[in-house]
């Protein structure tokens, strides 16, 4: 009986080598599967917080399109930008304004100037030798198609005189 306890006996340690063994087996599975799980929970995590972001974000864009859309009209626009040029347009109008009443200022002193001038020359005294008579034939004798120079000739003046003539009557 001494061998089968002792078979007894080693079936008993043998067996409870195996319990632990299953039982060392067990432990280092279980915590396999739970460095697994931890992962797949840090992953599921993430994912997770990356659904509230998104999520987030899209209810901000979708804020922002109704702000953008309600914003302005077409119409509003095309009014706003009416208004801008205007506003752009208007101080070049007036400068405009003003610079056209300076040039029609400067043009009537001119105009004055020059009437003033041509009253001056009028009243210069006229040479001796031209006479009334003699403008008449300057005049008639240039219409004529005859020269500057024949006409100074044939009346025994400058040709200076002649041209003054003509000038002062408006013809040349």
């Amino acid at each position: 009986m001494n061998l089968e306890a002792i078979n007894v006996e080693y079936l008993v340690i043998a067996m409870a080598i195996m319990i632990l063994y299953l039982i060392y087996y067990v432990f280092t599975k279980d915590s396999e599967y739970n460095k697994n799980i931890r992962s797949v929970a840090t992953v599921a995590e993430e994912l997770n917080r990356e659904i509230f972001y998104l999520k987030k974000q899209l209810s901000d864009t979708q804020v922002s399109i109704k702000k953008n859309t309600n914003r302005m009209s077409d119409d509003e626009i095309y009014q706003e930008v009416e208004r801008t040029v205007y506003d752009m347009v208007k101080p070049i109008s007036l400068s405009l304004k003003r610079l056209e009443e300076s040039i029609h200022t400067i043009d009537e002193h001119i105009n004055l100037r020059i009437s003033s001038l041509e009253s001056g020359v009028k009243q210069i005294s006229i040479p001796a030798s031209i006479h009334g008579n003699d403008d008449e034939k300057i005049i008639s004798l240039y219409k004529q198609g005859v020269t500057l120079e024949t006409i100074s000739k044939e009346l025994h003046i400058s040709k200076a005189e002649v041209e003054f003539v003509l000038k002062i009557n408006k013809i040349k």
